[in-house]
């Protein structure tokens, strides 16, 4: 008997929404959730990264804009900037043409840049100059990224205000179950903050050493990897470049190894990719 051909992981996911119930799984419908990806006897970087270089991923900066000039940055695919009116709660969306206003966002794409270099950029401004914003702006902006479908969404920033974050969850959920991959830096002090606190982020502190690609899991989370973010040449306003540390500067390396493993493997889920991350991680199957 002739074996059906594979289909793309979405049309089959798009099948099983519309066809399966969510609360429970009938015997004789357990094939057709057969998972038909072959995975290796042991997933290591070869296998999850190598020779991948982020094409066909969209990286979104949600940050402070992204220099377009700027050489270490290269094309930015678009950039929008997000403000919510105070008196009708009226969110406006528009097509940013100032770029950047602090150089926190630059920073962040080049360094997604510099780890995967054919990956495509899209800047959503939601800080003003002086790494001003408000937790209404934040909402909005995250909440436009997740409806376009972003790959992975850059989140090098978080809240201390509690009443986020019940809507911040929510929206970090939408975009787990919608296939969209949040990264976001923990706090650079100990304190409550988020969205990086949920268990469907990619949540992200530094670490001093100096290879872009090592990378650890934490086995006491919350914070769940470590990355590079301790002196760092970063690019800055003015096609400059500065030395910066800190959270915001490690969660842009994790973001640029997501593009890579999901340039390479396209089907995974959010859950699979932390799995792939967990296996690769430095400290665990990774190559240091």
């Amino acid at each position: 008997m002739a074996q059906e051909e594979p289909r793309p992981a979405a049309e089959e996911e798009e099948e099983y929404e519309e066809e399966l119930p969510a609360w429970s799984l009938p015997a004789a419908e357990t094939g057709r959730i057969a998972i038909g990806t072959p995975w290796p006897d042991r997933v290591n970087r070869e296998w999850a990264w190598g020779g991948s270089s982020g094409k066909g991923v969209t990286v979104c900066i949600l940050d402070s804009g992204v220099e377009r000039e700027h050489p270490l940055v290269g094309p930015v695919d678009g950039a929008v900037y997000v403000t919510v009116d105070k008196e009708t709660d009226e969110v406006s969306v528009e097509e940013d043409e100032e770029g950047d206003l602090c150089g926190h966002g630059t920073a962040c794409a080049g360094i997604v840049r510099a780890l995967a270099p054919d990956c495509g950029i899209f800047s959503v401004r939601v800080l003003g100059a002086g790494y001003t914003g408000s937790g209404p702006v934040l909402l909005a902006g995250l909440r436009w990224a997740i409806e376009q479908g972003f790959d992975v969404i850059n989140m090098s920033l978080s809240t201390t205000k509690r009443q986020f974050a019940e809507v911040l969850h929510e929206l970090a959920d939408s975009a787990y179950f919608k296939r969209t991959v949040l990264v976001a830096s923990a706090h650079n002090m100990p304190v409550e903050s988020y969205p990086w606190r949920f268990a469907a982020v990619i949540s992200v502190g530094s670490h001093e050493e100096e290879d872009p690609q090592t990378f650890y899991y934490n086995p006491a989370p919350p914070v769940e990897f470590f990355a590079r973010g301790v002196n760092l040449d970063v690019p800055w306003l003015g096609g400059e470049t500065i030395q910066a540390s800190g959270n915001s500067f490690a969660t842009p390396h994790m973001s640029g190894m997501c593009a890579l493993i999901m340039a390479k493997h396209p089907e995974l889920t959010p859950f699979q990719l932390k799995s792939v991350l967990f296996l690769t991680a430095s400290n665990v199957g990774g190559e240091r």
